[in-house]
């Protein structure tokens, strides 16, 4: 079972244009030693290893190690190095026994990437509901990580020839348009900016930051530039991240909303790893606010798959008080393409 756990990994990574980590994921099962602590834990782990991404938590923190300068042999076998198979698996297996008992500990934290390419799969979304209610989004979003999707606007977009936001940000969007350019007008004033997490990454400490970027994948370099610059942005625009159950914080938002203001919940590659019970709460909250008379605008936009096999996310915006639903996109999971539909 955990060998075919982290062989699928490897195949998501492959698909996903990683062929590092892939590389990682298929030959970390031979060197994790049955006497080891991380080899206990991995191979005697209590839960579903593909829910709670065990493969991507021992990456995670192997790269940590690489990142925080504390094995410059393991560093050796990461990219932007070029080297074979044998000289990866002797630094893993060098690496696993050097620092046993802080890798054991570190499987405890679940990935959070915190992927910036999502705003450009979101951007178009958020546009259409600023276009069609012209009205200031109060934008609420859960599985927020450190919250750096929530800054989406102070981004700069090229989708083939069309742009939009500020050209000077560090932060530059160019995802792949495949088919029709997304369209890009309208009206768009951010009212205000709040998230939750179970397990929120606060980006004011370093350790933080650094796990953050240590689930990017290590032959990625442009995701990990792309953070850093987020980073930096967030330095500078207030937003406030709340450590909640995602309902909770759905329903606590739903009733502070103004008349004056759209309230728009918004996610991404999460909503699947939510409990059912959660995902029923939240949807019959929204219909019900979105229904109440004579309030403001509900909407309800998200990048997930429809189904957990889609080799792709689908981009859906329900928007109350008509409760419309409607599919604009489908998306790369990273954002490295979107279809607009």
């Amino acid at each position: 079972m955990m060998q075919e756990h982290f062989n699928r990994q490897a195949q998501a990574c492959d698909r996903l244009g990683s062929p590092f980590t892939a590389r990682l994921c298929r030959l970390l099962p031979q060197l994790l030693e049955a006497a080891s602590r991380t080899g206990q834990r991995v191979n005697l782990w209590p839960g579903d290893p593909r829910e709670d991404a065990l493969a991507l938590r021992l990456c995670g923190a192997l790269h940590r190690l690489v990142l925080s300068g504390k094995d410059d042999d393991l560093a050796a076998a990461y990219p932007p190095h070029q080297v074979s198979d044998e000289t990866v698996r002797k630094a893993l297996s060098a690496a696993l026994a050097r620092h046993d008992g802080w890798i054991c500990e570190a499987l405890d934290s679940p990935p959070q990437t915190n992927e910036i390419g999502r705003s450009a799969m979101l951007l178009p979304g958020f546009l259409h509901v600023g276009q069609e209610t012209g009205m200031p989004l109060a934008i609420r979003e859960i599985g927020a990580s450190a919250g750096l999707n929530l800054l989406f606007d102070r981004f700069s977009y090229r989708y083939g020839e069309a742009c939009w936001g500020d050209e000077a940000s560090p932060v530059k969007m160019e995802p792949e348009v495949r088919g029709k350019v997304p369209p890009l007008g309208g009206f768009l004033d951010i009212a205000s900016r709040e998230g939750s997490d179970i397990a929120p990454v606060a980006i004011s400490d370093p350790e933080q930051r650094l796990k953050l970027k240590s689930f990017i994948w290590p032959d990625q370099p442009a995701r990990l530039q792309r953070l850093d610059a987020a980073l930096s942005l967030a330095d500078e625009t207030p937003f406030r991240l709340h450590k909640a159950d995602a309902a909770d914080f759905v329903g606590s938002q739903l009733v502070r909303r103004s008349d004056s203001e759209v309230f728009v919940l918004f996610h991404s590659i999460m909503w699947q790893y939510t409990p059912a019970s959660t995902r029923a709460r939240i949807e019959t909250m929204l219909d019900e606010a979105g229904n109440t008379p004579a309030s403001a605008p509900v909407a309800w936009l998200r990048m997930e798959p429809i189904a957990t096999a889609d080799p792709f996310a689908t981009l859906r915006l329900t928007l109350w008080p008509q409760a419309e639903t409607r599919d604009l996109a489908r998306c790369d999971y990273h954002g490295r393409w979107i279809e607009w539909l």
